[in-house]
């Protein structure tokens, strides 16, 4: 099993060798970043090593120090009072976690605000903490950052919406280009005199400006900002939609048309409440969706993507040794994930190379699926033997991971379900199978229960026990084992290595060095 393999050679193929515990990848297991904006203040501490970030603290708190800036040029005295309290926490919980020095950013509020170096100084003599002042083209390249955080390789135009300005920037080759700010953050939009007609003229002129600034890429629009993603959030109630993720959630130009017109039509405090919004967000949506029309009309992209990544990823991706940047966040994720939870840390590669036969011919994208789910099959051994399928299954649906499609993460947790569990039928997660054609649930399926049999021969380290061959003209299954390894092969494993073939139609062919059964 542990043999050479062209597909996985001694330095690891091509994921390379395991980064982790890399000097330069454990400087980043204990990162924290502060983000002063307009409407929100927060802090988030990282667990950057693996290369997707793992949240080991995540607390914000609405201060709206952007409030009437655009009528007194000042912050907002109440909402300044509250971002100094919470600075005063975070700093203070920061110590407590080993977290220092914090990374602190200001953005649009504070750079435009005339007493916003006050705040700064403010912040310095009392907490001690030094905050970086941002300009809108910086903040436009570390939201971008952010997004080739989860997406390495990403190509596409990143739209960042805050409290007081819109950001964009266009990415190509894993490489932020133009960047561009604008003063069209809802907060501002609130203070524009005049009609509704006038505000929708303003908005039209500046997204016209920004589209002279930054060439029109239809492709892909990344969307980051509370904003886009409360959007989003109203996009999946109309359309129930069943997985309430909301990194790469995708939308369309057409859905986001339905979407403006479905926060006009319903009722608001009924909808914010439906989905989870604070009053405060959910009172900047409809001059959001105004600005998020106008960008999709003006810029055309062929799709449109959520992202959960921006600035403050950004400033953890700043941090990032290029030899960590460059590897794939959902690989580098569950190696971390094997190696911390695992009963036997390393196996999955072993079983990945096992089982990869059955899937030589499937196209790269399902092979990396593949090897994400051997690293990750055994890392939820401690649930409950009756829950553990349901646990795994939610597990990587739901998880901040990186690189992942909705669908993807559907097909991975129905893999890993059926490592534990023959049939699916009967779970609370039936509805969010919808999202996969039939022949990728089949898929999904044949991977668990390759895996859930290649389990079961679970040897010393380093053991040569066979191999599996699959041949699928031939529509034969067959399975190679050494003769020190045939007790392995046992009433359960027998079994389970049929329903595998069951799964994939095919017979079974048993075979030894020294005998044929």
């Amino acid at each position: 099993m542990d043999g050479e393999d062209p597909q996985f050679p001694a330095d690891w193929g091509p994921f390379g060798r395991p980064l982790f515990d890399d000097p330069e990848a454990r400087a980043l297991s204990r990162v924290g970043v502060v983000d002063v904006g307009s409407n929100s203040v927060r802090l988030v501490v990282f667990d950057g090593a693996a290369r997707s970030p793992a949240y080991f603290y995540n607390e914000k708190i609405m201060c709206g120090l952007g409030a009437g800036l655009s009528e007194t040029g000042r912050l907002n005295p109440e909402g300044r009072k509250r971002a100094l309290a919470a600075i005063h926490r975070f700093q203070l919980l920061a110590q407590g976690m080993d977290a220092t020095p914090l990374s602190a950013v200001a953005t649009a509020a504070v750079r435009e605000a005339e007493d916003g170096q006050d705040f700064v100084d403010e912040v310095a003599r009392t907490t001690g903490l030094k905050v970086y002042v941002i300009d809108g083209r910086e903040e436009a390249r570390l939201s971008a950052q952010g997004v080739l955080l989860g997406w390495p390789g990403a190509y596409g135009l990143i739209c960042d919406i805050g409290g007081s300005s819109m950001e964009l920037a266009r990415i190509h080759d894993g490489e932020v280009l133009e960047r561009e700010t604008s003063q069209l953050g809802p907060l501002k939009l609130q203070d524009i005199k005049g009609s509704k007609k006038a505000r929708r003229s303003y908005i039209k002129e500046e997204v016209a400006k920004l589209a002279e600034t930054i060439e029109v890429d239809r492709n892909r629009l990344f969307l980051v900002g509370g904003s886009w993603r409360a959007i989003a959030r109203i996009d999946m109630d109309r359309q129930n939609y069943p997985l309430h993720v909301l990194h790469e959630y995708r939308m369309t130009a057409k859905s986001v048309r339905a979407t403006v017109d479905y926060i006009a039509s319903e009722n608001p405090d009924a909808l914010r409440k439906r989905c989870s919004l604070s009053s405060t967000r959910m009172n900047l949506v409809p001059l959001a969706s105004e600005v998020l029309l106008e960008v999709v009309r003006q810029f055309k992209p062929h799709d449109i993507a959520i992202s959960s990544y921006g600035i403050r990823e950004g400033l953890l991706y700043e941090q990032m040794p290029q030899k960590l940047r460059d590897r794939d966040p959902l690989i580098e994720a569950c190696r971390f994930a094997e190696k911390k939870d695992a009963r036997l840390p390393g196996f999955g590669r072993a079983l990945y190379r096992f089982i990869e036969p059955i899937f030589r011919s499937a196209k790269p994208e399902r092979k990396r699926l593949a090897l994400a789910a051997c690293l990750l099959h055994d890392v939820t051994w401690r649930a409950h033997p009756d829950y553990r399928a349901e646990v795994c299954f939610d597990n990587a649906t739901r998880a901040n991971l990186g690189g992942l499609k909705h669908a993807e993460r559907i097909y991975l947790g129905l893999a890993l379900l059926h490592r534990y569990k023959n049939n699916r039928n009967g779970t609370p997660f039936e509805r969010l199978y919808n999202l996969l054609p039939e022949e990728e649930l089949l898929q999904a399926e044949i991977l668990g229960k390759a895996m859930r049999f290649g389990a079961m021969l679970w040897p010393e380290r380093d053991t040569e026990i066979g191999q599996m061959r699959w041949y699928p003209k031939k529509k034969v299954l067959e399975l190679e084992l050494t003769d020190s390894a045939w007790p392995l092969f046992g009433e359960v494993a027998e079994a389970r290595f049929r329903s595998l073939a069951n799964s994939l139609n095919a017979e079974v062919s048993l075979k030894s060095a020294s005998r044929r059964r």
